[in-house]
């Protein structure tokens, strides 16, 4: 903790800024907050404390498609007990996982980050096909969907893995839950937005207090770089129409990719150690 002073925190929260552009036009910006705190600090409390910072942006990005919630309040309630459960038992297995092991997993959950982040157009396009000849969904003559008691057996099993893995480490829980909604039925993405949010807020914010409990959550970073992250959030949006998103994905690709490389040379090859 000694390596934060007042000469990192600027670059702290310049990460944390471009992290909440980044996820508010295109999405990814999680692994660029994430890796400036395990630059600094250790990767648990990077990972919590990362957690903790992104809660109050999952919060406005779920107020922001509250209409389209209250139309469907029964389908979240559903999915948001398995929501919290994974949530929680993915922060207590973060905390039972000693340094050493986690600091190991970090490279491969960083690469599949990535990997659902530059594929999700082919999965998307992947599930609209398996949805379209394994889910018996009916629609009615608005085109809402009539879930099927085994697109629901789906849903609940897959929100908990999804909780599960955004409370171990949380990059990329937007792509599994709208291909999720997907194969449950769902095919209006203002509808899936406005389920995502929320339980993206709920798998954030319950890991984020499990792991404030225990210790692992540095507040004095977690505060001033929520705040950065937000202000990003919002200027990017407002900018949107003038980012070129294809260019800024591969970007986040690229990034994600010498990322993944820098963690494995460094946690199991032992060099720039």
């Amino acid at each position: 903790m000694d390596q934060i002073n007042l000469a990192t925190l600027p670059l702290l929260l310049l990460a944390a800024f471009i992290a909440g552009a980044i996820n508010a036009v295109a999405g990814g910006g999680t692994l660029f907050s994430f890796t400036a705190l395990g630059l600094l600090i250790p990767l648990k409390n990077a990972n919590a404390t990362n957690s903790a910072l992104l809660t109050p942006a999952s919060l406005i990005s779920a107020l922001a498609f509250l209409k389209e919630l209250r139309s469907q309040w029964r389908l979240f309630l559903i999915l948001l007990i398995p929501t919290l459960l994974g949530s929680y038992a993915g922060a207590t297995t973060l905390i039972n996982t000693s340094d050493e092991a986690f600091r190991r997993t970090v490279p491969f959950l960083i690469l599949f980050a990535v990997m659902l982040f530059a594929f999700k157009d082919q999965i998307t396009q992947i599930v609209k096909q398996m949805r379209g000849t394994n889910v018996a969904t009916t629609f009615n003559e608005v085109g809402e969907p009539h879930i099927s008691p085994l697109g629901y057996v789906w849903g609940i099993g897959f929100q908990f893995i999804t909780g599960f893995y955004g409370g171990y480490f949380g990059a990329g829980i937007g792509i599994l839950m709208i291909s999720s909604f997907s194969l449950m039925g769902l095919r209006d993405m203002h509808r899936m937005n406005a389920l995502k949010n929320p339980l993206a807020f709920m798998i954030n914010g319950v890991a984020a207090v499990r792991l404030f409990l225990d210790g692992l959550v540095i507040l004095p970073l977690a505060i001033p770089m929520s705040i950065a992250a937000m202000a990003g959030g919002y200027i990017s949006a407002r900018m949107s129409r003038r980012i070129n998103q294809k260019y800024l994905r591969r970007f986040v690709i690229i990034y994600g990719f010498v990322i993944a490389i820098y963690m494995f040379a460094r946690y199991w090859l032992g060099w720039l150690a």
